[in-house]
């Protein structure tokens, strides 16, 4: 092998300046003189050719004009884990040198000559690499681990490690890294294109306390974190963004502990893949954003029941995807733990022009949902949404065979497909009595007015007063008008409402911006006023 090449070039990681690739070829490229690397860029317009060069193959690339060829001295193969650390963090000989800790002190004209000031800095240096705990060499041309157990020796204290776009290129120099750090709890391998084990190995215990893993834009396949995933007793979070996954596995006797999984920016073949992961038992947080998925179904469960599948499933990101039908949404309901849902820039979200509206159907059709699009869901929200929505598809519901008798109630399943949510709603507040399901009268300030009852639970001698307002007044002016009416300060007042639908439950008027309506008063309805 020439000088300057390592004799494992072949299929290794080098960056040139700021680009980085992968070795495909070393040798000769007649008719030049000498040897040259035939590298794969990782940015396509880096390269020149697809391997070939004047008519001969050399190397084969996956894009057509990826590859070129450099010679071995601009080609960076990277430094070992421990040079980078002390690059890094300032701690090695040549910085040393620099600010003079050599042997000899100049004090005025004399110079005093230290012995055994080499291995005082040594020791010194050793004190400050065991002290570190989170390290970071991300873009610090890593590319091996160094000399066995050099790094156990000095960084024993080491638990939470940034190895992102590096030059590494196997699995195997990150366990022979992580193998010498006994308490390593997180570690970040990412934009590191890099081989995975294609069968069963050996289990190293270089993962054994490892709780949080990131492997986006490494290449790694499904397959392989499954292998992989032997080594990783205790993982609870796994990061796999941007990596062409498209199928997955069923994980059998791994990646049981996991609590989080983000899948993000891989084009998954369908929204079934996901029926594969849902039985991992402690999985709280999945993210599948932009992962091309269409549509989510949980065929064990039917209308208004919980699926088996996912059961600690709390928060779920399926935003920017492609996920069309409102069918989908109701699907959600059948999680028995979702709490938190992300869900924007997928096209059923273009079926609705009223964003309010959007989100009023969102979260009547998932019950328990307490987040939606990163913003907290209040009960008066939720109380609204589901009201609106009972009158919105009251119409529907007895043109398909509902009825306010129950012996004469009978939706169709067809009804019920679209509507799963509309009996128990139903059962909660009502069914929707014949007024609320005339057409949308004409916006005229008559249709607005609320004719409400005012009570002062505290000053039982005030005798009740009846009020017509508009349900578009915020709560800020109607406390004004009750500041004038009993001559109390407006920003003293506490204000609530009880309706004859929700005997025995009273609803704070808690947000003076809100109009009347964002809490769905209706005429009849008692407002209370303390202060």
């Amino acid at each position: 092998m020439a000088a300057g090449v390592p004799p494992d070039a072949l299929g290794r990681r080098v960056s040139c300046g700021t680009d980085y690739g992968t070795v495909r070829y070393v040798g000769s490229v007649s008719p030049t003189a000498g040897i040259w690397l035939g590298v794969e860029w990782d940015d396509p317009q880096r390269g020149k050719h697809d391997g070939s060069y004047e008519g001969t193959q050399y190397f084969k690339c996956r894009h057509p004009k990826g590859g070129s060829f450099i010679r071995p001295n601009k080609a960076n193969f990277g430094v070992d884990f421990l040079t980078a650390v002390k690059d890094r963090y300032g701690l090695n000989d040549e910085q040393d040198a620099q600010y003079g800790t050599g042997n000899t002190v100049v004090f005025g004209t004399k110079t005093v000559e230290f012995v055994g000031m080499d291995s005082v800095a040594e020791q010194q240096r050793q004190v400050q690499l065991n002290k570190l705990v989170d390290i970071s060499v991300r873009e610090c041309a890593v590319s091996c681990a160094g000399q066995e157990e050099e790094i156990s020796r000095t960084c024993a204290n080491m638990r939470h490690i940034n190895l992102s776009k590096n030059l590494i290129s196997s699995w195997e120099t990150v366990i022979a890294i992580a193998s010498q750090i006994q308490n390593l709890e997180t570690l970040n391998v990412s934009e590191n294109k890099m081989r995975f084990p294609s069968t069963s190995t050996f289990t190293s215990s270089a993962f054994s306390n490892l709780k949080i893993l990131a492997l986006n834009q490494t290449e790694i396949t499904w397959t392989e974190v499954l292998l992989c995933a032997q080594g990783w007793p205790v993982l609870e979070e796994l990061y796999l963004s941007s990596n062409n996954i498209t199928v997955l596995e069923r994980p059998d006797n791994v990646l049981q502990t996991l609590k989080l999984l983000d899948l993000s920016d891989n084009q998954l073949l369908d929204g079934n893949q996901l029926h594969l992961i849902a039985q991992l038992p402690r999985l709280e947080q999945l993210i599948l954003r932009n992962t091309g998925i269409s549509s989510i179904h949980f065929p064990d469960a039917g209308f208004g029941c919980k699926t088996k599948m996912f059961p600690s499933l709390k928060r779920l990101a399926i935003n920017d995807n492609k996920i069309s039908q409102w069918s989908s949404i109701n699907e959600l309901d059948k999680l028995p733990s979702l709490r938190a849902l992300q869900c924007n820039n997928n096209p059923f979200m273009e079926t609705e022009k009223n964003p309010e509206t959007l989100i009023q159907l969102i979260i009547a059709k998932i019950s328990q949902l307490e987040v939606l699009n990163n913003c907290e869901i209040l009960p008066a929200e939720r109380r609204g949404a589901e009201l609106d929505y009972r009158k919105i598809f009251g119409k529907d519901w007895l043109e398909a065979g509902g009825h306010w008798n129950p012996e004469k109630n009978k939706p169709s399943e067809e009804f019920l497909a679209a509507h799963p949510r509309y009996a128990t709603l139903c059962l909660k507040y009502g069914a929707p009595e014949e007024g609320e399901l005339k057409g949308r009268q004409p916006l005229t300030l008559k249709n607005q007015l609320l004719t409400l009852t005012i009570k002062c639970p505290e000053k039982p001698e005030q005798k009740p007063v009846e009020k017509k307002l508009p349900e578009s007044m915020t709560i800020q002016k109607v406390k004004g008008l009750l500041y004038r009416l009993f001559k109390i300060p407006g920003s003293d007042l506490k204000l609530s409402y009880e309706s004859s639908k929700l005997e025995g439950k009273e609803v704070e008027l808690d947000n003076d911006l809100k109009p009347l309506q964002f809490y769905s008063i209706e005429s009849g309805d008692c407002v209370l006023v303390r202060w």
